[in-house]
């Protein structure tokens, strides 16, 4: 699996984005939130990717600035209450897991916490134990997550052991008790 595939999977996890619509107000341009009704200013976003509703179809692109999306090979400009998504952001300990991980195990932990109806952009908190070791030929420890849907909290135990073969257990406990445990084991 090459960085394409694995972005290729993270692409198709549901609530990767926020979407809601856009105003120009006193000279800005603020974001609406469909989900939570907060506000922020649309500045916030700058050089993140961002998708407009136009012509029954999303167009994708990176928000520049002054209510401009560059897409391609031309500039969209928003209009008020234009329909935006605007791709969250992993958080970064997360993310640097996500890298860490050999491509089974990444497959295996990113396919279990969707069949659970979890997605990695759920992701509240992630403690990354790897980030602390350097260039050891041995590394084992446990790293810890948290993922919250707005119906069930996910609590992932990532336990590894990484030597002659590397060792990848993940253990998902639900507030509702349910419980999973998946292990992978590969030679190096």
């Amino acid at each position: 699996m090459n960085k394409q595939q694995r972005l290729k999977l993270i692409d198709k996890q549901s609530r990767a984005f926020s979407e809601g619509s856009v105003e120009f107000i006193n000279e800005q341009w603020v974001f609406f939130d469909q989900e939570t009704d907060e506000a922020s200013l649309l500045d916030e976003f700058l050089q993140q990717e961002v998708e407009v509703y136009r012509f029954k179809r999303w167009k994708k692109g990176v928000l520049v600035g002054n209510g401009k999306i560059s897409c391609d090979d031309e500039i969209l400009f928003l209009k008020d209450q234009d329909t935006v998504r605007i791709r969250k952001l992993l958080i970064f300990s997360l993310e640097r897991l996500l890298d860490e991980v050999n491509d089974d195990a990444f497959i295996q932990f990113v396919t279990s916490l969707n069949s659970i109806h979890f997605s990695i952009f759920d992701c509240i908190y992630c403690y990354n134990q790897l980030t602390f070791f350097n260039d050891e030929d041995r590394k084992s420890g446990v790293n810890f997550m948290i993922f919250d849907n707005q119906e069930h909290i996910c609590s992932v135990q990532h336990h590894f052991f990484y030597y002659e073969n590397e060792t990848d257990r993940f253990e998902f406990t639900l507030n509702s008790g349910k419980r999973m445990v998946i292990e992978k084991i590969s030679s190096s």
